[in-house]
């Protein structure tokens, strides 16, 4: 037998329990053999393909657990306020300005991530300066969390938002002195976005393959859209099958409905859409229609994560934002559970974490036991030991984001004091107790660039160098197998994919470097070079499958 692929001539990383090879083989969509190159040389034959890796660092392909990838396609054409490049008010009002002189009068300006502590006034624009810059245009500028943004007062009126609009249940329209500043927190945000009009179908599929395609030039095969329909409602069901259709879907999707009350989950369920994660195993795993989302809370940085203990005075105080009361929360696990999803739901604060953490275990059942379903609480950023234990012995996953440390770890020791965020997102100690919690990003409320969050990971510094729990970071083997194996894991997939074994898809990344050696901050500069999903390459920096 001759393979199609042979992988050599640096170090290969077959996981946290493989360890190193040499070199290996692929034939079709899956590793023949690992080992060393005089086991693997064999193999070759007149037509097998070679890569030299010269010195550079093959990997499994990396699997961003939680992000949202249609959002993500969207927003790269809308106003970029991502702090990396936008860290005065000035420039985000030149943004939008420069975006409104663009746009025909009336039409939407959108802008995504900016940072009000990023900022050098440190605080969010305000509606009066919006209509400054944009008096012609409905404008909305959504923080970098997601969990809030800022209209004008076009926008506003086309809401029906007055200064005597009540606060929508779990959300909160700011106002001072009894006037709207423009601030629209959690669920009140979906009363301005109602008003925008939806995505075509087209527009989505170019959104997904221009998403994907990114992804793809960082490494990962496989991904998520963790809030499917909250955008353009069920067409966006219909869009990603499009993309599958016509091969504009790069990364293996594990698809997760919206499934908060105004979302598309019970839609979904009555138009025939069934889990299909337990079929993943043997069915084609582009596309897996798998779980289902609900938010619990929003965000410690935008001091709406529900927390037991209060908010530093000195940031604001209380205790943060609840989405649903109780009652309300723990009747949509049950159904969701009953009805066969995996559950993803959004807890950041360890007050919505045990709200969500008591709906899981009050579904459980001899008939339909939560242990084996692989539910997941998302984010799970400010969690306590006892919260810990339990979720541990019924299976139930953190799903992190470790880059937040890196973007927001400042805040939060602004927001809640330096004690508290150094034991936030504790990924060794999840690691150590068995929980497998898989590396994300959440993109596009972080970067989606996997070597800052492996940066992250392995050092606990914040983009201004402030070291936070220390005990808490990874060595690189630990942190690469949080991306890779334990994001598979989540996803019922660990006997295909996460390690670079014998009988598994060839899901690789080659890395220009070899990160398991030199010092961490060469991670900015590092660089994936190659990705196969199922070893055709779906991105190819040198053309070396040309």
């Amino acid at each position: 037998m001759t393979v199609d692929l042979i992988i050599a001539g640096g170090r290969v990383f077959r996981g946290l329990a493989g360890g190193f090879a040499e070199a290996l083989a692929v034939s079709g969509e899956r590793i023949t053999a690992v080992g060393s190159r005089a086991e693997i040389e064999p193999l070759a034959g007149p037509g097998t393909k070679r890569i030299e890796l010269n010195g550079r660092l093959a990997i499994p392909a990396f699997n961003e657990a939680h992000m949202h990838l249609l959002p993500y396609g969207l927003g790269l054409s809308q106003v970029n306020l991502r702090p990396e490049q936008v860290t005065t008010l000035d420039e985000v009002l030149r943004r939008v300005a420069e975006a409104a002189k663009a746009a025909p009068k009336g039409e939407w300006v959108l802008g995504r991530g900016y940072d009000h502590a990023a900022l050098d006034t440190g605080r969010h624009p305000t509606v009066a300066e919006l209509d400054k810059v944009a008096p012609d245009h409905p404008v909305f500028i959504t923080r970098t969390c997601g969990h809030m943004g800022v209209a004008n007062s076009a926008a506003l009126r086309l809401a029906g938002i007055g200064h005597n609009t009540p606060d929508p249940e779990g959300g909160v329209i700011e106002r001072r002195n009894g006037a709207l500043t423009g601030l629209l927190q959690e669920r009140a945000m979906k009363l301005v976005r109602d008003r925008m009009t939806a995505p075509g179908e087209a527009a989505m599929v170019e959104a997904i393959d221009a998403a994907g395609r990114h992804l793809a030039s960082l490494g990962f095969a496989s991904a998520t859209d963790m809030n499917v329909g909250a955008t353009a409602g069920m067409a966006e069901i219909g869009a990603y099958r499009r993309a599958l259709a016509e091969g504009k879907l790069h990364q293996r999707m594990w698809q997760v409905l919206a499934g908060n009350p105004e979302g598309i989950a019970r839609e979904a369920w009555q138009s025939g859409l069934r889990p299909d994660w337990s079929a993943s195993a043997e069915a084609d795993d582009r596309l897996v229609w798998a779980a289902v989302k609900v938010f619990g809370d929003g965000s410690a940085g935008g001091l709406t994560a529900a927390m037991f203990e209060p908010y530093l005075e000195s940031a604001g105080g209380g205790t943060g934002v609840f989405c649903f009361p109780e009652e309300t929360m723990h009747a949509l696990l049950a159904e969701y559970h009953a009805q066969g999803w995996q559950l993803d739901i959004h807890a950041i604060g360890d007050a919505a974490i045990e709200q969500v953490l008591t709906g899981m275990e009050a579904a459980d059942s001899e008939a339909d036991p939560v242990t084996g379903r692989r539910h997941r609480i998302e984010h799970c950023g400010f969690l306590n030991r006892d919260q810990r234990r339990r979720m541990k012995a019924r299976g139930i996953l953190p799903v992190p984001q470790p880059v937040f440390m890196y973007e927001f770890g400042d805040l939060y020791v602004t927001n809640l004091g330096k004690a508290r965020a150094e034991a936030a997102y504790p990924m060794k100690t999840w690691l150590d107790e068995g929980h497998m919690p898989s590396a994300s990003s959440d993109c596009p409320v972080s970067t989606v660039d996997p070597f800052i969050n492996l940066f992250t990971m392995t050092t606990r510094k914040t983009n201004k160098g402030t070291v936070l729990g220390a005990e808490e970071a990874l060595t690189m083997e630990e942190a690469v197998h949080c991306y890779t194996y334990a994001g598979a894991y989540s996803q019922f997939a660990e006997s295909r994919r996460g390690t670079l074994e014998a009988g598994m898809l060839a899901d690789i990344a080659i890395l220009d470097r070899d990160i398991f050696s030199g010092p961490p901050e060469a991670l900015f500069e590092t660089k994936a070079d190659l990705t196969l999903r199922g070893g055709e390459a779906i991105f190819d920096r040198k053309g070396e499958l040309a």
